[in-house]
């Protein structure tokens, strides 16, 4: 009798125990608890299949690997104390974007100035350092590196203000020629005894000439080596600011297919790279009409990619805005000399845009 006596109390024991450990487990709740769960299931998975739905979508634009680039540095971006103020960045970057068609990858999440754009890059193409050509024509992006006070502050006493010094445009058609400092050019072309008409470092190399007879040239045109260059160290220091973007390489597929990749060092995202992008879909536009060839992709790879603390309050807005369609953009004409191109000659079709996003340039 005992022994039973033990298991019976060890059994009422051990249901007492089960029913403690359910009760702390579960709880009955009521219908208006139960619907309140059922909906915040119900949120979640509606989340879920919306941010599914994002992603697709931001797959099909373009536009949107430049949004993710601003969502990035301000989500993991670290702070940094420059030379002309504090950002936020992070190294190392790159982005694609289609030119098939006439497509042109201006952005359209703000009012971009592909205007003021082109005339640099015209101005680029000519081989041009004097500011004053671009104020003439209402574009004033290199005023403030190009004043006195800049230029001072590089120890470019001696330099006229409004040039840049031999930068950029310089560097594609005369690298490294000795350069005027009173007037932006090769001292060359203030010789009129040809005494350096054949030195070639009076002479420097057109590194855009180059590039162009390559591509007119069906044998040469699949070349590894169609490459141009702005950095160019020996001058850097005659330079009224370093070149940002620095280097690009030009490659022609499926025998007319024209594509270009270009690295930038530093990228001011929110104000400069929306400019390089359209330059450089710009420039490679016109070297594949210029050259009887098909433009076909830009490829963009970039350095220090950073958001001035300034800009990060205007980004902020830019970064909900749903991307419109890319513009196209087509030729008038080919003209015979590269140096001959107007503003007039490129047609831009069917930019629609969001509203402009003020944000002041730091120098």
């Amino acid at each position: 009798m005992e022994h039973i006596a033990e298991e019976y109390a060890n059994s009422h024991s051990n249901s007492e125990l089960r029913r403690n450990i359910i009760t702390s487990n579960f709880r009955l709740v009521t219908v208006a608890e139960k619907k309140e769960e059922h909906i915040s299931e119900s949120y979640r998975a509606n989340k879920i299949s919306e941010s599914i739905f994002n992603n697709i979508n931001r797959s099909k634009h373009e536009e949107y690997q430049y949004i993710n680039l601003l969502e990035n540095i301000l989500e993991n971006g670290l702070w940094e104390e420059g030379r002309n103020g504090k950002t936020k960045s992070i190294f190392g970057h790159s982005m694609r974007f289609s030119l098939k068609d006439g497509k042109i990858p201006i952005l359209t999440t703000k009012k971009t100035a592909w205007k003021t754009c082109l005339k640099e890059l015209l101005w680029f193409i000519r081989g041009e350092t004097d500011n004053k050509l671009l104020k003439e024509q209402d574009v004033y992006i290199w005023d403030a590196n190009a004043s006195r006070e800049f230029l001072d502050s590089r120890g470019l006493t001696l330099t006229r203000e409004d040039l840049i010094g031999p930068g950029y445009g310089y560097q594609w058609r005369f690298f490294n020629a000795n350069y005027n400092c009173f007037t932006g050019k090769r001292i060359l072309n203030n010789d009129p005894n040809d005494i350096y008409k054949e030195r070639k470092d009076y002479k420097g190399v057109d590194q855009l000439q180059n590039i162009i007879d390559a591509l007119k040239d069906p044998k040469q045109r699949n070349s590894r080596r169609l490459v141009m260059t702005a950095w160019n160290p020996v001058q850097l220091d005659q330079m009224a600011l370093p070149p940002c973007h620095i280097f690009c390489q030009f490659s022609v597929k499926n025998g007319d297919e024209l594509s270009c990749a270009m690295y930038q060092r530093s990228c001011d995202t929110p104000i400069g790279s929306p400019i390089n992008i359209a330059s450089y879909s710009f420039l490679t536009h016109l070297l594949a009409k210029h050259c009887g060839l098909k433009a076909h992709e830009f490829i963009y790879f970039m350095g220090d990619c950073h958001i001035y603390e300034d800009h990060i309050e205007p980004i902020k807005q830019q970064i909900t805005r749903e991307p419109f369609k890319f513009p196209t953009v087509s030729l008038k004409q080919v003209r015979e000399n590269i140096n001959d191109y107007q503003l007039e000659d490129f047609e831009i079709h069917d930019y629609q845009h969001h509203s402009l996003i003020k944000m002041k340039m730091v120098a």
